[in-house]
């Protein structure tokens, strides 16, 4: 029995209602006919051993309503299968079977298939590369690192405070004691390139976590962890809880025109598996699962006479960018299948239908 489906599903909307791909799936060149999965794959990557355009695996898998309902798990071990008999290749994946060696060629034989639990299924992407950046905010406008909860005092009047440390907060509205909150400290404002006088959100560093002792109008913390030594006047925010999350790749609704504005731990050339933050988010029609390219930005030619026209080099695409996360004005997505490094200023961009190769 053929098992159709291989993804739990976070947001499918973006999915489900992007408009119907017209373009014909192609296939990679020397596709194999079947493939083992191994520790460490993620569908990103499996379907890019049979697809030119990995991020169009919801259709080779032929997802349907009826199995992001009830979805399944691809396990390292299982067998992926290309069929192309109906005219239009499609993934399956076989139960109770299992291929000689760790490559997609070899003898099939039967065998008991164990069901592991969710936390050993593969991701969409790799999800080491971007696990640090789902546990803390990376960006808050202005307006909310102000108001959030602040470190006001010590037990003296030090201003730096470690591990196993009681610190007192104010402005802590809905604290309860026994939670753990995280601690941030302002870092660089992030400035629409389309109008520097705007700033569009500020970088915020993790610090280390606290866990209320004592809630009231100046609430008792003690420090749990800290990568830097927290100080007064750094924020609070409560930590959210950790979750396995697979994302479904799928182009923008609508055209979406923007740029590269940071490179996270201030790298200047972003290669693949390295996180970017673009000057478009959920106000800008960006979803998690948001496919865009990346292109290097036009550089002016040189004049050898003032009379000549000003001309710019053409675009070049880069990279595929993987959005995983969304602020209102900006999100953070991961470069994969980077051809050149991804700078700061580089267009990104994507049409609401498949780009020609």
């Amino acid at each position: 029995m053929m098992r159709k489906s291989i993804v739990s599903l976070l947001l499918v909307a973006g999915f489900l209602s992007a408009p119907l791909l017209a373009d014909e799936l192609k296939l990679a060149k020397n596709a194999p006919d079947r493939y083992v999965v191994v520790k460490g794959d993620t569908l990103w990557g499996i379907s890019g051993k049979f697809l030119n355009q990995p991020w169009r695996w919801p259709e080779i898998w032929q997802l349907n309503k009826e199995d992001i309902k009830n979805p399944h798990w691809i396990y390292p071990g299982d067998v992926i299968v290309l069929d192309t008999s109906s005219g239009q290749p499609r993934l399956k994946l076989l139960k109770n079977q299992k291929v000689d060696g760790r490559s997609g060629t070899g003898k099939l034989s039967p065998r008991i298939r164990e069901i592991p639990n969710s936390g050993g299924a593969i991701a969409s992407i790799p999800y080491t590369s971007i696990e640090p950046f789902l546990s803390k905010p990376l960006v808050m406008s202005v307006e909310d690192f102000t108001a959030a909860p602040r470190i006001a005092a010590g037990p003296d009047n030090r201003l730096l405070f470690g591990p196993g440390e009681q610190i007192y907060s104010v402005d802590f509205m809905d604290a309860a004691a026994g939670e753990t909150w995280q601690v941030f400290r302002k870092g660089k404002e992030l400035i629409n390139p389309d109008d520097p006088k705007e700033v569009i959100g500020i970088e915020v560093n993790y610090l280390g976590d606290v866990r209320v002792t004592r809630e009231g109008d100046v609430s008792t913390l003690v420090v749990v962890s800290s990568r830097q030594e927290i100080t007064v006047g750094d924020r609070l925010i409560r930590a959210p809880e950790k979750q396995f999350i697979n994302y479904v790749p799928h182009l923008p609704a609508q055209a979406i025109s923007g740029k590269v504005i940071s490179t996270y731990g201030g790298v200047t050339e972003a290669g693949s598996l390295t996180t970017v933050v673009l000057n478009r988010g959920a106000l800008h029609g960006v979803d998690v699962g948001t496919v865009l390219f990346s292109y290097k930005a036009p550089r002016e030619i040189k004049k050898e006479v003032s009379s000549e026209p000003t001309r710019f080099t053409p675009p070049i695409r880069s990279g595929n960018l993987f959005v995983y996360r969304v602020f209102p004005k900006v999100s953070y997505a991961l470069v994969l299948d980077s051809t050149l490094p991804v700078n700061i200023g580089d267009e990104v961009r994507a049409e609401a239908a498949v780009e020609a190769e």
